[in-house]
């Protein structure tokens, strides 16, 4: 078997959850990372992670014009961008009649905006180098979706569209491109991560009560593990050919597969319709 090159990362959120699970995986495989945080208490711990080859970065990726200096430095401290992964993102619990607009423009400034952002900073080099690997995190909730997450589902569908079709510009040159979709794992996206709309229209009450209490019972109890999610991200940024969209985890399979299924159904229910639109010959 072939000696492992050692590769440079750049992963956004490294803080907890999934992000600090795939650095310390890359890590430990002997990459370098390069990982953003918002705080910056935050950097010493990362650091002693890997002295020399943990590089802690503060960054919101909500702040747009900040990316591409915070890249360029990336770059001048850990070398060439050889996989960025977007993993910086928060989910927003809350029925979209009681939300807001201003909570629909924040949940796609950093679910959406910021990975654009981060794509945009990294893509002159890997063009210029032809090779890289771009890995946005999504969500099987950019399938799939459940009432009391729209603008979420919303943020990771958008994700999942750009990230395909970034990879049919891109591929030309060299570049892969992977949404890679976790289902739920055990980390604080539910918990303390989430943010929730108060509730305020009684006729949701039936809807939204239980799956909000089913969520916050089940924060701490996901049946996905973040450091077998790492392992999944190196194998996939050292396969020859990595696929458009990796499913993580059982739940997400099994979702994505039903709604698949009902989907080539009710495509098969309305065919004529569909067909009826075009010109007569």
């Amino acid at each position: 078997m072939s000696a492992l090159i050692p590769k440079t990362f750049l992963i956004t959120g490294v803080s907890s959850g999934l992000g600090r699970a795939f650095a310390e995986g890359a890590l430990d495989a002997g990459h370098a990372v390069v990982g953003t945080m918002r705080h910056s208490k935050d950097a010493d711990a990362f650091a002693a992670l890997a002295p020399g080859r943990a590089h802690p970065l503060q960054l919101d990726v909500t702040h747009l014009d900040a990316i591409p200096a915070a890249v360029a430095e990336a770059e001048r401290r850990a070398g060439s961008v050889d996989v960025l992964v977007n993993n910086a993102g928060y989910g927003h619990e809350g029925v979209l009649e009681e939300s807001s607009i201003d909570d629909l423009q924040r949940q796609f400034a950093a679910n959406v905006f910021g990975p654009v952002a981060m794509m945009k900073a990294v893509l002159p080099g890997m063009r210029e180098r032809r090779r890289g690997h771009i890995v946005n995190i999504t969500s099987m909730g950019g399938f799939i979706t459940m009432p009391g997450i729209s603008f979420y589902c919303g943020s990771k569908f958008a994700l999942e569209g750009i990230s395909e079709a970034l990879g049919k510009e891109v591929a030309p040159f060299g570049i892969h491109v992977t949404a890679l979709a976790p289902g739920q794992f055990r980390t604080d996206w539910a918990g303390r991560s989430m943010d929730r709309t108060p509730r305020s229209i009684a006729d949701y009450d039936a809807v939204m009560d239980p799956i909000r209490a089913a969520r916050q019972a089940k924060s701490g109890q996901q049946p996905g593990d973040p450091a077998r999610a790492a392992q999944a991200l190196l194998a996939l940024v050292e396969a020859p050919a990595p696929p458009t969209r990796l499913l993580l985890g059982d739940d997400a399979l099994g979702l994505v597969e039903g709604k698949m299924a009902a989907m080539e159904a009710e495509i098969a229910q309305w065919r004529e319709l569909s067909r009826s639109t075009n010109f007569t010959a």
